[in-house]
């Protein structure tokens, strides 16, 4: 039980090492290790009392929530998508867009608007 248990437990500290972009992988290897200690307990506590099956179901679980939160981070995954309809200033005759998340407007270079 404590040999898969290190061995889920190590291969989420080797896949968070390795990564580039970081938040989903780091999430992931997170939530496959914590979801593996809670899974051993559980498992151990309860039904036939198997700790290695409940490790190994709780890396799976938490490792898809952790990359979920991850992409979510990352703005992926079905997070909000920023506001990006441009609208044409004739006087200026540039195109600028509404930021939600700051409450300012952009001319279509980034720069303020006003």
């Amino acid at each position: 039980m404590m040999k898969s248990l290190i061995a889920v437990a190590g291969a989420g500290l080797l896949a968070a090492a390795c990564t580039s972009t970081g938040t989903v992988e780091r999430n992931a290897a997170g939530g496959a290790a914590l979801g593996a200690l809670a899974g051993a307990v559980i498992g151990n506590n309860v039904g036939s009392g198997n700790a290695a099956t409940g490790a190994a179901i709780g890396a799976v679980a938490g490792g898809a929530a952790g990359a979920y939160k991850g992409c979510r981070e990352d703005g992926g995954c079905g997070a909000d998508v920023p506001n990006r309809r441009q609208y044409y200033d004739e006087r200026a005759g540039r195109y600028y867009f509404y930021d939600s998340a700051s409450q300012r407007y952009y001319w279509e270079d980034g720069q303020p608007r006003y």
